[in-house]
């Protein structure tokens, strides 16, 4: 491969944690080259089974692989003050210099609400993102620099302070979306844009708003990464990657904005009417390693820096054998 990584997704609604941090060192032994892991409170459907605490497990895998690694993604707004995602991010970057990035997102109730508080519109959901966005980038500049800051918001309050662990080079602050307004405001705050598998022509869309953004406050976005996670099915058969995607990853075929349910039992009852034509355009579901190369050279070609890939069966070390073997040579540009 030349110009771009192919890292592995750990899905940990899917996976206990320590079976989790156990494939993604195998992952990178097989030639994935970094790890993205999922912030959940609670799985999409109670089928997955898991949910642990994502900076534990990144801890974990920080010690067990070499490659890059952070959350895809975390919210700094409900369950945590951003200050405390500052830190968590700054403890990491601080333990491996060079390799932990931050992923941020606007969030969904299914993990949010858990706290009590008012669920919002998405339009203040991602302004409460971006005021985030600003007090974890004046903590990390501020910090560096060995001084205080405050913060005094719309949203939030940050009395005079600073990260004391700091490491001398802030993570990067990606931040995850499908919208192009947001990706625009993204490119104007943030180091990096993540965004999940959508038609190409959408996707060349959000790279263009990401990218004016970003010019428009001096920056160059041919040096900011461009990162995607892609869902996928890989089986033996055909007929086993479609039973794996309806029982592992029905949410992946739900033709409908996802943010505002609740309750992993919802999701079940929703996806009890799904078909496997649901998935058509919207996940590639194949037994052919080929397939799968091909499509996922689309966005290589596309212009993506980093691509974190998530087989949405149980069979993860089936899968990352073949794909280590079979996919992950011949990708790159």
């Amino acid at each position: 491969m030349v110009n771009v990584q192919i890292g592995y997704a750990a899905m940990l609604e899917q996976f206990a944690p320590a079976e989790a941090v156990a494939l993604a060192a195998y992952a990178e032994q097989r030639g994935f080259s970094g790890v993205m892991a999922a912030d959940h409170f609670q799985p999409w459907v109670p089928a997955q089974g898991e949910s642990s605490f994502v900076w534990s497990v990144l801890a974990a895998v920080g010690e067990r692989t070499v490659g890059d690694f952070g959350p895809g993604v975390t919210t700094p707004t409900f369950r945590w003050h951003p200050a405390m995602v500052a830190q968590a991010s700054a403890t990491l970057a601080s333990m491996y210099p060079g390799r932990h990035w931050l992923g941020l997102g606007a969030g969904e109730a299914l993990n949010e609400h858990i706290v009590g508080v008012y669920w919002p519109e998405a339009a203040e959901r991602l302004n409460r993102m971006f005021e985030a966005v600003e007090i974890i980038s004046k903590l990390f500049s501020a910090s560096i620099a060995g001084r205080d800051v405050k913060h005094s918001g719309q949203y939030y309050k940050l009395e005079s302070t600073r990260l004391w662990t700091m490491p001398a080079v802030a993570p990067e602050i990606l931040i995850a979306t499908a919208g192009p307004i947001t990706a625009k405001r993204a490119g104007r705050q943030a180091d990096g844009l993540i965004t999940v598998g959508a038609p190409l022509d959408k996707v060349a869309m959000l790279f263009n708003r990401f990218e004016t953004g970003a010019r428009e406050v001096g920056k160059d976005p041919s040096s900011m990464p461009k990162v995607l996670r892609l869902h996928l099915s890989w089986a033996e058969t055909d007929e086993l990657a479609m039973a794996n995607a309806l029982r592992e990853w029905p949410n992946g075929a739900m033709r409908f904005p996802k943010s505002d349910i609740r309750s992993p039992f919802e999701f079940e009852q929703i996806a009890k009417h799904l078909r496997p034509e649901d998935f058509d355009g919207r996940m590639v579901i194949s037994s052919d390693p080929d397939v799968h190369r091909a499509h996922i050279q689309q966005f290589v070609d596309l212009g993506f820096d980093k691509i974190y890939l998530h087989n949405v069966g149980r069979n993860q070390r089936e899968w990352i054998d073949v794909f280590g073997r079979d996919v992950l040579p011949k990708l790159g540009r």
